[in-house]
């Protein structure tokens, strides 16, 4: 692959905090453009409907070493700056409460997991725009102490379909995308021809911006304050090719936020308006490293949620099969 930009892709730096503002009233009819409330049932799998058994034996189909990636990141009780509320664990048995013979030893995990830290999923019942969920119900009605009663991570289920890596560090010819960088929706038409892949019907994108390989090499930062990821123009085209997961080592969203009142305009239209579950903190280094070896960036893709009656998201592992 060489090493200089492809046509049509953003020049780097971009420095954060300099993209031009979109309206409210332009990201609105935006969100207007690509929702698809009423369209399945049922409405709390949102766009995962679109998925059959015929886009799992696509899927399959794309399996050819049998190399199995798995995406999530390591269990992170370390405290720092993209980690204000670090998972738990500790050992509740160290083989000396049950009767001898034979010794078991236990531990506890616990987890705040949507944050920056833990590789998760967002159901549809996480976010909601203009005070309703996807679907258009009203969160006020739906969401309350207990849990969620629509668009709840339980009614999901496990999803097996086509994988997409664009991975945008690698058709730049770079390490990484500085936080702040934009990923329009020229790059990503201009990522599927340098990486010869094609989004369409019921895959899974994923974007790599390298930001755990520059997390490693120059340590952590407030990536809630500053990362890469789509600029909202991306989403028209991701819901024209009629995607059913979109996904990042980022949490998806270009930060600062270019949509003044909206601090994460492309889980708004993602989630709340096409029903498209996110995948947030995917550790995409080892996925790249493969891809690059085998010399295609599709993939048969596996996630299994936590079954979770209630809840908004899910702590999760997905794995690519090459």
């Amino acid at each position: 692959m060489s090493s200089s930009p492809a046509d049509g892709l953003t020049p780097l730096p971009t420095p954060p905090g300099r993209e031009p503002e979109v309206s409210r009233q332009e990201f609105d009819t935006i969100f207007a453009a690509v929702r698809t409330w009423g369209r399945w049932a049922p409405a709390d799998r949102g766009a995962w409907n679109r998925v059959t058994s015929d886009h799992v034996r696509r899927a399959a189909a794309l399996i050819r070493s049998g190399t199995a990636v798995p995406l999530g990141l390591p269990w992170d009780t370390r405290p720092g700056p993209d980690n204000g509320k670090p998972a738990l664990h500790y050992m509740s048995d160290l083989g000396d409460v049950e009767a001898p013979e034979p010794a078991t030893y236990k531990d506890f995990i616990g987890v705040d997991f949507h944050g920056k830290a833990v590789s998760h999923l967002d159901a549809l019942s996480h976010v909601a725009y203009g005070g309703r969920l996807y679907d258009g119900r009203p969160a006020r009605e739906v969401v309350g102490a207990g849990g969620a009663r629509f668009g709840s991570v339980a009614a999901l289920g496990p999803l097996v379909t086509k994988g997409v890596l664009l991975d945008l560090p690698a058709v730049l010819g770079v390490d990484w995308l500085e936080p702040g960088h934009p990923v329009h929706a020229r790059d990503v038409a201009a990522a599927e021809r340098a990486l010869d892949v094609t989004i369409d019907d019921g895959c899974a994108v994923l974007l790599r911006s390298g930001r755990f390989r520059r997390r490693r090499e120059l340590g952590p930062w407030d990536s809630g304050a500053a990362s890469a990821g789509f600029h909202v123009d991306a989403v028209p085209l991701l819901a024209e090719r009629g995607i059913a997961l979109l996904g990042a080592d980022g949490d998806s969203d270009l930060r600062p936020s270019p949509v003044e009142g909206v601090h994460s305009p492309v889980h708004a239209l993602a989630v709340a308006a096409m029903g498209v579950p996110l995948l947030d903190n995917l550790e995409l280094e080892a996925l790249s490293a493969a891809c690059a070896a085998a010399g295609r960036h599709e993939f048969m893709i596996v996630v299994t949620p936590l079954n979770v009656p209630g809840g908004t998201g899910s702590p999760v592992n997905p794995v690519a099969v090459l």
